[in-house]
């Protein structure tokens, strides 16, 4: 594989990568993670940390004159009982910001998830290798976006020319948590999940604190917001709480002033917008859980169902709707003493228009067109002029 070039070998360090908190060595390589071993330690769940392990937002950040680069990596490949294959993980290949190739890597691990039982299993395999060539013979800045949705062990890098890091852009750091919608399900590749859109249309660097399934107010989650340096953050909140069935009102409130009481130690005064979730009809006005619909699954569809009754919000039960509500009335509260809180209804990314003419394709997840809506939307929302986010970069108005 080697022969067309003498390859140079360059350690993958954590000054190459952006948007990862943590980098784990492993026997092979090294393992970006988006939460710290500390908080890892303190939640067992499978969900948790399965997608904490998909790099959504991280990737790796080079300067070189190089015309071809290897990655070799172990992804981790999820397969679904009864279901058709997945589609392989993309990487997105970036020359001077601008979309230059693509690619994937087979083999790797396979992760066997069987729905109906609730189980999962690990099947070590081999590791393979993406490769982009021809790129222009100057020196030019390369990042290279890891699948958002493949857990991602980095081998090796190999390139024709030396590399190293990019200095630092002076554009400011922008930290965004939410569910799975955030961490970019179903979107078409890593850099059109709808917050890797907007931080493009904005001119920030983003972390991307998306997890699937876990957008659950936890405190460690807190913790990690609080001690990661950032300018700008945002934290979307709500269709976890209700698919999970997670807590009632009486205990959501507290929780929320909790989570934002943590975010705040770290950063007393950096613009903080808490969004809530878009529109999703199953869920606006009926109670999680949320339970599969197998049905479709052997077409390769798998849909959602909202398993709770309207009738048991009266007992505290939570709603998207009711969600809405006290998250406007919390935000409203804490802005008296915080001037840099804002508030966000998610349906003005995604509200009762788009959703006519963009149905949920699983009713809980949109799909690659509807992430670039919301990118979009959230630029001109946060970025732009009169934006809460707006003097964050040179771009922000464009």
């Amino acid at each position: 594989m080697h022969s067309e070039h003498d390859w140079i070998t360059t350690p993958i360090t954590a000054d190459l990568l952006r948007g990862a908190i943590e980098l784990e060595r492993t026997e092979r390589g090294v393992q970006p993670h988006r939460l710290p071993a500390w908080a890892r330690a303190q939640c067992a769940d499978g969900q948790l940390a399965m997608v904490e392990t998909q790099p959504s937002g991280v990737r790796l950040v080079l300067r070189t004159r190089a015309t071809a680069v290897e990655l070799e990596t172990i992804p981790t490949k999820r397969s679904y009982v009864g279901a058709p294959p997945r589609p392989d993980g993309v990487y997105d290949l970036l020359v001077d910001g601008r979309l230059a190739g693509q690619g994937s890597v087979s083999g790797g691990n396979t992760l066997t998830i069987d729905m109906t039982k609730g189980s999962a299993e690990v099947r070590p395999g081999p590791s393979g290798t993406v490769r982009f060539a021809d790129l222009p013979e100057r020196e030019k800045d390369i990042e290279i976006w890891l699948p958002h949705n493949e857990a991602t062990e980095l081998v090796e890098l190999r390139t024709d020319a030396p590399v190293g890091p990019v200095p630092d852009s002076g554009r400011k750091v922008w930290l965004h948590h939410g569910s799975s919608i955030s961490h970019g399900s179903d979107a078409a590749s890593p850099t059109t999940t709808w917050p890797a859109l907007a931080a493009s249309l904005g001119g920030v660097e983003l972390i991307n604190l998306g997890l699937g399934g876990s957008a659950l107010l936890d405190p460690f989650t807190a913790r990690t917001l609080r001690d990661t340096p950032a300018d700008l953050i945002s934290v979307k909140i709500g269709i976890n709480v209700v698919n999970a069935d997670l807590m009632r009102l009486r205990a959501f409130g507290p929780a929320v002033h909790g989570f934002l009481d943590t975010i705040r130690e770290g950063h007393p005064t950096t613009p903080l917008l808490v969004v809530s979730a878009i529109l999703c009809p199953i869920h606006e006005d009926t109670p999680g859980p949320a339970a599969p619909d197998f049905s479709g699954l052997s077409e390769g569809r798998l849909g959602f169902r909202a398993m709770g009754d309207p009738a048991e919000r009266a007992a505290g039960k939570l709603t998207l709707n009711v969600i809405r509500e006290e998250l406007a009335r919390i935000t409203a509260q804490r802005a008296a003493d915080d001037p840099h809180l804002h508030y966000l209804d998610g349906r003005e990314l995604y509200g009762e228009a788009d959703a006519a003419e963009l149905p949920l394709p699983d009713q809980l997840h949109p799909d690659a067109a509807t992430h670039r809506r919301m990118g979009e939307r959230f630029a001109k929302l946060a970025f732009a002029a009169n934006g809460v986010f707006a003097d964050a970069g040179a771009d922000a108005d464009a």
